[in-house]
């Protein structure tokens, strides 16, 4: 039927059409929307693949090893689950020893030459160069209100940092944060500041209020921590470098080189991420209400590597919940289960690093790297880091590697010792649901799988412990 004859028909049956046609748009439109959805990311992966080829050809880089796979057991480049095989490389790195053997002895030596060689290391090799003269940020509070979470009144803002794109104004630069704090608490207050998956950030940004869902053992963690009396504060990491290679023209790191391809020393999203976590610091030191002395920071998975490079650059961060970090955050580099640095160099995660990094996805492996993870934690040192993970299982959290990630927190303890703290504690891998909270360096592993929320509870006994003895000085 054509739509003329139908145009020309009774007012009753013009009526139905109207009521009908937004029912057929509807249905005619609705496969264009994952069909968008799959064009832009060819989009994407095809600038990724030429911005990648770009980088290993500056670096001479023929081929790089093919990536463990996580679902296919029966592949040859299957990821390692068995433990026994996991020890390959035994030259494992002391942050106590300089570059040219000489032991480290007094925590002088540490501050002054061998902490500045690590952060070299990192530098050069893994999270790339932050470029000097960085633009300010212009922090503004978008909006305001009062609200109640869980049972705890407070004052809710949405706050926007404009980075100052002078040097490029066609690439604009905006961080979101949200930040929540309660009311009729007196004194400064300590702030949590997680970095959150957009999944969880984009509907508080739209305002939606933290809530328990159905099936949830617990609160969220926000009203976990409001309970405390604390503040928190959320920034989206990709609200100001894009989560993928394509974005790399762009945000931060696109702005700073004005649209232009990386060279192979410069930073990669996680040193990008965690400059914007400082970022963050510097807004909530004005705020009135904050303690600036116990401003801490967390992050899960990607966000855990990044919150844990942020509180090793600024030792502003009084202390840090890192969850399921993985290779290339809390686990060692040289302990061979779940996540490989293959799978870091690879097309979806490259860009999370500087270019020299591709390196090490071959033609060199893991035993060339200068650093590992326990010295990375060890440049947190001697302020406190929580590290949680889930159990050890393929179907569990095995990817994160739970095991490698307390290799290295308990090789991370000598540092702490040195300098007055008590470090892990312990050698031994703990049981699972055990928690090792004595010292400055605390670990536990939850039965669940690739979730913060079991230690969330943990982790802010031992961040209350800590802010106490903070508060009394």
């Amino acid at each position: 039927m054509s739509q003329r004859p139908l145009i020309s028909c009774r007012p009753l049956a013009l009526f139905a059409l109207v009521l009908v046609v937004p029912f057929l748009r509807s249905a005619t439109a609705a496969p264009a929307v994952p069909e968008a959805k799959k064009l832009r990311q060819q989009a994407i992966q095809a600038a990724e693949q030429k911005d990648r080829q770009h980088m290993l050809d500056l670096l001479g880089i023929k081929q790089l090893r093919p990536p463990a796979s996580y679902s296919h057991p029966d592949s040859p480049y299957a990821a390692n689950y068995d433990e026994s095989k996991a020890d390959v490389y035994r030259n494992i790195p002391d942050p106590l020893v300089m570059n040219d053997g000489q032991p480290v002895t007094t925590p002088q030596m540490w501050w002054s030459e061998r902490r500045a060689q690590i952060v070299a290391d990192f530098n050069r090799d893994i999270f790339g160069r932050v470029p000097p003269h960085l633009p300010r940020v212009f922090w503004k509070v978008l909006n305001s209100r009062e609200a109640t979470i869980g049972n705890t009144p407070v004052i809710s803002r949405m706050v926007d940092g404009r980075v100052d794109n002078s040097i490029d104004p066609a690439i604009r630069v905006d961080m979101h944060m949200v930040l929540v704090m309660p009311t009729g608490v007196r004194g400064p207050v300590p702030v949590i500041l997680e970095l959150p998956f957009d999944d969880e950030f984009d509907p508080i940004w739209a305002g939606e209020l933290p809530h328990q869902k159905a099936g949830d053992a617990a609160p969220p963690w926000q009203v976990q921590v409001l309970g405390q009396g604390w503040a928190y504060a959320m920034l989206s990491p990709t609200s100001f470098q894009a989560d993928n290679g394509a974005g790399l023209d762009e945000g931060i790191i696109g702005l700073m080189d004005k649209g232009q391809p990386r060279s192979p020393s410069d930073w990669g999203a996680l040193r990008a991420w965690a400059w914007g976590a400082s970022q963050a610091l510097n807004y909530l030191e004005t705020v009135k209400g904050i303690d600036s002395s116990r401003m801490g920071i967390a992050g899960h998975s990607r966000f855990g590597k990044t919150a844990l490079a942020a509180m090793a650059y600024d030792p502003r961060f009084a202390i840090a919940y890192i969850n399921s970090s993985g290779e290339g955050g809390a686990k060692l580099y040289r302990h061979v289960y779940g996540e490989q640095i293959s799978n870091l160099t690879d097309l979806s995660e490259y860009h999370w690093f500087d270019g020299n990094f591709l390196r090490y996805g071959g033609p060199l492996d893991a035993s060339d790297l200068p650093v590992d993870a326990n010295e990375l934690i060890a440049l947190c040192a001697p302020r406190p880091v929580f590290i949680g993970a889930g159990n050890p299982t393929p179907q569990g959290d095995g990817w994160a590697d739970p095991k490698g990630m307390f290799l290295a927190e308990a090789g991370a303890s000598p540092v702490y010792r040195l300098l007055g703290k008590k470090g892990l504690g312990v050698t031994e891998w703990p049981p699972i649901g055990t928690l090792v909270d004595t010292g400055a360096l605390a670990y536990r592993e939850h039965r669940s799988g690739h979730t913060p929320a079991p230690d969330w509870p943990f982790f802010i006994a031992f961040a209350r412990r800590y802010f106490l003895t903070l508060a009394a000085r």
